[in-house]
């Protein structure tokens, strides 16, 4: 009687594999549809998801976005990738310009000129722009501003004047308190002169004083200190 009931049990679950068959198999169909449907869908809007996907979960690339545009890669959009590009194309031809004028005006040992990975560095010392411990710019101090301006004014980089000076503590008097309020002051009128004599635009420009913290010679002599007292524009590349 036993064994009776455990063979009609048995032959009542032999069928139970179809069901997990069944299943499997409807399983495996609905993931080829889904590949069916990734490879149709808008790669944009995928990119999209997968961005957000990964800031949901916290990966997520420092300082990038990603916009939904129809125009990411239009002709306008990659011919002003070009022009982007194109100042660290022509930074040696600037550099080559302005060590031709200031060898012309015999200026080769108030002003140099070196590239670096930031650009064109043109380094003016201090005596050719300004009176010391003073932030007014001196004439020959603006004629050599007019004849880099305009250079400067024929290219699009953007611009930044700074201003260096040694470690000695300067003489209190008005606005200025210490050298890194006189590095400041003698960069952005440099900056202003620029802008408002030359006509080169403002947004292109800007001032950074630096006091005595980035000498490129040790303040040890006169000598020394003569050379770290100094501001430079460079030319972003």
């Amino acid at each position: 009687m036993v064994r009776k009931k455990r063979r009609k049990d048995e032959e009542e679950g032999g069928g139970s594999w179809l069901t997990t068959f069944g299943d499997m198999m409807t399983l495996i169909l609905t993931f080829f549809i889904l590949l069916y449907s990734f490879s149709t869908i808008d790669v944009l809007k995928f990119k999209k998801m997968l961005f957000s996907f990964r800031g949901a979960i916290g990966v997520i690339d420092g300082g990038k976005t990603f916009e939904e545009d129809d125009s990411s890669f239009s002709s306008r959009n990659i011919q002003e990738m070009a022009s982007i590009r194109k100042p660290n194309i022509d930074i040696m031809k600037v550099s080559h310009k302005i060590q031709s004028m200031i060898k012309e005006e015999g200026l080769e040992k108030k002003v140099k000129v070196a590239v670096n990975k930031r650009g064109v560095v043109v380094s003016i010392s201090e005596g050719l722009l300004f009176s010391t411990g003073q932030y007014e710019l001196l004439p020959g101090g603006k004629k050599i501003l007019s004849l880099v301006g305009g250079i400067l004014k024929e290219i699009p980089n953007n611009i930044s004047a700074e201003g260096h000076t040694d470690n000695i503590p300067v003489r209190k008097r008005g606005f200025v308190k210490d050298n890194w309020d006189l590095s400041a002051l003698r960069a952005s009128r440099i900056i202003a002169f620029l802008s408002e004599s030359v006509n080169i635009p403002p947004r292109r420009l800007k001032s950074v004083g630096f006091g005595d913290s980035r000498p490129i010679m040790p303040n040890d002599n006169d000598f020394h200190r003569q050379m770290n007292r100094r501001v430079d524009i460079v030319i972003l590349s």
